[in-house]
């Protein structure tokens, strides 16, 4: 497809700051006008689109064999989410582990073949890090720990987005937040510096002979912050309180692996002494000491929690300000909104000894150029972001580092949009997959990633483990993708603007002799994303593809906060999305899209 000279000059873009995780700022609209008024331009088609013929297949991205959809309720466009939800529930319980690797990949066919999930690449990660400081390091899934680094100064300064939404770790879901979480924070299992699980607050782990038992024993001497005893009883109840649908994590569901007793609650026991745990599972998983690490799986102090007023209907207010109490290395004690928090040694913390840098200060801010220049100004010592127009030239530089991570970026369409008012449940997964074949991926991998991040045709990523000793996307004698070893090509396709034509025609579009949309039905269609010169550009080269055939797509810039807020609440039509693999399993990028989950923001199933 031909490529207009926009991204070239476009000096506003970013590799790495793309992560959920990815701070906000200050956001200006280019949009003109609200997601509303896409259901005035659905109704000018609903005619149209009601006479539409026979339905048009994809041989771009073509439909999952043996994969149909039926629309949720009468006169609705979003697919009946039933079958999906059944397959989670399948996928966690069952012990038959190659059923399971081909119920997520029916799973994950499901989902792409709604084309509401829209991947673009999957994600790798750069900083910045002066050569004075060491012993920093990361993960595949994107947490940064900081507090074994050594340096030559009292302060290590660091960034690493804009201000969190969150530092509760039952109530996190973003990567910034959970690089707090997990500097704040200690559970029973942690990771060490080549990214392997090892015991933390555990110091015995017991699995019984089933699989379905693990029997925790907890280190002698733990405390928190505050001096008083840190025992088994702290995660039974921290546990319990972040599965509780009174307290709305949005991780809620990361705790279904756990068995549940008679009264709703986990079955979770502390021992009378407070020195073991006690866990009974739904079903035996492989995976179970990683969620151990998982930030939503941290001990929070019960008596702080329930002594913040409103605590019962604001379960996070605890943890608003600074001061609270900890059991990692760090405590917050400074927290200017919007601007800067300060961590500070934790001398309590069971590795209190390995901690040799007393201070940590955070900007908060997501302007690239900004941190850029923070950094080299020596204000920074490391920095999580740079902008795409600088890359090139810090290619070379010694402070550039790229690492590995384990997740995807992609868009994401809201499948109660107005947009799709008047359609059918095939008429808008035409569009979606209109949408799709549209976009140029590797041109924003050359142009905006930069790195060598690797084109996703898959939301599942590529090198993540299928749970049964495999590796997830490949063919094999079981399964293979539809095209190749995805869903669609990496590459454009060149018959790409008339197959979008095709399915838009279908969904009741009209197209004039140049094969631009016709005013009678015009598609309008806001974009929704967090500030950062990488996701406004990739948007901006969306933008020019969707134009290709007269789609008219805005792009409304939010501040973080209230981007994650609209998002999650459904207020979008297309928004930018980015997910990090919280463990390697294919089932932590399937469960979150149930119509429970606090990270569909797809909507689905409501």
């Amino acid at each position: 497809m031909k490529k207009r000279a926009l991204a070239l000059i476009l000096s506003v873009v970013t590799a790495m700051g793309m992560l959920t995780a990815c701070g906000g700022s200050t956001g200006a609209s280019t949009a003109s006008e609200p997601a509303a008024e896409a259901s005035t331009e659905a109704a000018a088609v609903e005619t149209e689109a009601a006479e539409a013929g026979e339905p048009v297949e994809s041989t771009i991205y073509p439909t999952p064999e043996g994969v149909t959809y039926t629309a949720i309720a009468e006169g609705k466009s979003a697919p009946d989410w039933t079958e999906y939800e059944a397959l989670i529930k399948e996928i966690k319980t069952t012990t038959d582990m190659e059923n399971r690797v081909a119920l997520m990949h029916k799973a994950e066919d499901i989902l792409m073949g709604t084309a509401a999930v829209i991947p673009i690449y999957y994600y790798n990660d750069l900083y910045l890090q002066k050569t004075d400081v060491e012993g920093i390091y990361s993960n595949l899934f994107g947490f940064k720990f900081f507090q074994f680094a050594t340096c030559p100064r009292d302060v290590l300064k660091i960034n690493l987005a804009s201000e969190p939404a969150k530092v509760d770790p039952a109530l996190n879901s973003s990567v910034d937040g959970a690089c707090l979480a997990v500097n704040m924070f200690e559970g029973l299992y942690t990771y060490d510096a080549q990214g392997q699980l090892q015991p933390a607050l555990a110091e015995n782990t017991e699995v019984s002979e089933d699989g379905m038992t693990y029997t925790f024993t907890l280190r002698d001497g733990l405390k928190w912050s505050d001096g008083t005893d840190l025992t088994a009883k702290d995660f039974e109840y921290s546990w319990k309180r972040a599965a509780a649908p009174e307290t709305g994590a949005d991780y809620g569901y990361m705790f279904d692996a756990i068995a549940q007793t008679e009264d709703g609650t986990l079955d979770v026991t502390a021992s009378e002494d407070g020195k073991t745990l006690t866990v009974k599972l739904v079903a035996p998983c492989a995976y179970f000491l990683d969620l151990a690490a998982f930030p939503a799986y941290l001990p929070v102090p019960q008596a702080q929690v329930e002594a913040a007023e409103g605590w019962e209907t604001n379960p996070g207010a605890w943890a608003a300000e600074a001061g609270f109490v900890t059991n990692g290395a760090y405590t917050m004690t400074s927290w200017k909104h919007e601007e800067s928090i300060v961590l500070t040694k934790n001398d309590k913390y069971y590795r209190a000894d390995e901690v040799t840098i007393p201070e940590i200060d955070l900007m908060l801010s997501a302007d690239d150029t900004a941190i850029l220049a923070a950094y080299n100004s020596g204000d920074l010592d490391f920095a999580d972001t740079v902008p795409t127009n600088e890359i090139a030239s810090l290619m070379e530089n010694e402070d550039f580092h790229v690492i590995d991570n384990l997740g995807t970026y992609y868009a994401a369409f809201n499948v109660n949009s107005p947009l799709f008012d008047g359609k059918t449940v095939d008429q808008a997964i035409a569009m979606r997959k209109a949408f799709a074949i549209l976009i140029d991926r590797p041109y924003i991998v050359e142009t905006v990633g930069q790195t060598g991040q690797k084109v996703a045709t898959s939301y599942i990523p590529a090198g993540m483990a299928d749970g049964n000793g495999g590796t997830f996307k490949e063919n094999g004698a079981s399964y293979n993708f539809p095209v190749e070893d995805g869903y669609y090509p990496e590459e454009v396709q060149d018959a790409a603007i008339d197959e979008a034509i095709a399915l838009l025609e279908y969904a009741g579009y009209k197209f004039d002799e140049n094969g631009m949309l016709s005013s009678e039905t015009p598609i309008n269609i806001t974009y929704l994303t967090n500030d950062g010169t990488g996701h406004i550009g990739v948007a901006q080269i969306m933008q020019q593809d969707f134009a290709e055939i007269g789609i008219n797509m805005t792009i409304d810039t939010r501040e973080w906060n209230v981007f994650l807020d609209e998002r999650k609440q459904g207020n979008f039509d297309f928004a930018r999305e980015g997910w990090l693999a919280d463990f390697n399993d294919p089932i932590n990028m399937l469960e979150m899209w149930t119509s429970e989950s606090g990270n569909n923001d797809c909507q689905f199933g409501r």
